[in-house]
């Protein structure tokens, strides 16, 4: 019962945290971030036992938490990759794009081998697709909130999400390589919606219902979640046909930033243990952690943004390396996901999930801050954080 009421206060702690932001002029992903990487971890250290009824282990150990978060992990997965899928190419994003993600891919791929000393080649190469991840929901509500140009904010909105197909596509490859009787099951079950279709469904939430729990199936057996996703989305996009969430987009909204949201970071930060954490890796190496996937993340984009004729002045180019710089819930999601399979360490996850704050609080700096706060009453084709 006193573990249930934790988990009862949690959301309300993350709330007032997001209306605390939004006063002071903070998207409430920020707040949450912020909340997350700073106040849990005290009250972890200071404010928990070391064993008994209220430790971390006992918060984290209930089977009914586990298909909670299983549950909102399907959702925002599904809703994440909905948006990658939504693509237009154009040139000018592509030629942003690949340095985008080639140039802090190769940083944390150098990272994971020399400065980690990583084992597994999936290890390596998760770090490094964490270090390229992009944030497409957050980019979007923060480019509509500064009244960024329509054609400016596509085409940084299509690098984004040129980079987030490729790391989400790459590490569902190579999750899958491993397991050939489950590859081939996964494959088979993306398949779905050409089958649904050729039995003449046409209505989109008769699509959208059966991915969703397939998602949450596949999360909860051990599946490769990611590749189904990837997949069944795929063949939608060849059929026409959009991903409608199982909820109104009000309610989703709702949903998402005061239960999903809070669950995601609150689970994976209680499984940090901060002494162990903190003894099983040197500052230098935490501190690389946080600027390394940073300064290359800048530099590819502004050797992004150079190539595809972006801003003429320096300044227009900072401002939007800076953008693409941003991180949030499509990387909160994938740490998740690597720290459940224990590809990452816990300290790494929250030396990178630090990172993320940072990189999202970066473009404050220069001023280019959201002048107000205004949460979409729909959900918009890049989604919302």
């Amino acid at each position: 019962m006193t573990v249930l009421l934790c988990w009862l206060a949690l959301p309300l702690l993350y709330a007032g945290a997001a209306r605390l932001g939004r006063a002071l002029g903070l998207l409430p992903i920020v707040s949450q971030l912020l909340l997350a990487c700073l106040g849990l971890p005290l009250l972890t250290l200071y404010g928990l036992p070391a064993d008994g009824a209220l430790s971390q282990a006992a918060l984290v150990a209930p089977a009914w938490l586990e298909l909670l978060y299983g549950l909102c992990f399907a959702l925002l997965l599904g809703h994440i990759l909905g948006d990658v899928i939504e693509l237009e190419v154009s040139l000018p994003s592509l030629k942003i794009a690949l340095p985008s993600f080639l140039v802090p891919f190769l940083c944390g791929l150098a990272s994971a081998i020399w400065l980690l000393a990583l084992d597994g080649w999936l290890a390596r190469l998760a770090l490094g697709l964490l270090f390229a991840l992009s944030a497409i929901p957050i980019l979007h509500l923060y480019l509509r909130s500064i009244g960024y140009a329509a054609d400016a904010s596509r085409r940084l909105l299509q690098s984004a999400i040129l980079i987030d197909l490729a790391c989400w596509g790459l590490f569902a490859l190579a999750q899958g390589g491993g397991r050939p009787l489950m590859l081939l099951l996964t494959l088979l079950a993306a398949l779905l919606p050409l089958a649904l279709h050729r039995c003449g469904l046409r209505r989109p939430l008769g699509y959208s219902l059966p991915f969703f729990a397939l998602m949450l199936a596949f999360q909860q057996l051990g599946g490769n979640a990611l590749l189904f996703g990837i997949g069944y989305l795929l063949c939608l996009a060849r059929l026409g046909l959009p991903l409608q969430l199982p909820l109104r987009p009000a309610h989703w909204q709702w949903l998402q930033q005061y239960l999903a949201i809070p669950l995601l970071l609150s689970y994976g930060i209680l499984q940090v243990d901060f002494q162990q954490a903190v003894a099983g890796y040197s500052a230098s190496h935490l501190l690389a952690l946080v600027l390394l996937p940073i300064v290359s993340k800048l530099a590819g984009n502004w050797l992004g943004l150079r190539w595809a004729g972006g801003p003429g002045d320096v300044a227009g180019k900072w401002r939007e390396s800076l953008l693409l710089n941003i991180r949030g819930l499509t990387e909160i999601v994938f740490l998740n996901l690597l720290l459940a399979q224990q590809v990452i360490s816990p300290a790494v996850y929250f030396a990178l999930l630090l990172m993320s704050l940072v990189s999202t609080l970066l473009p404050a700096i220069p001023g280019i801050a959201p002048r107000c706060i205004r949460q979409p009453q729909a959900r918009s084709p890049y989604g919302a954080a």
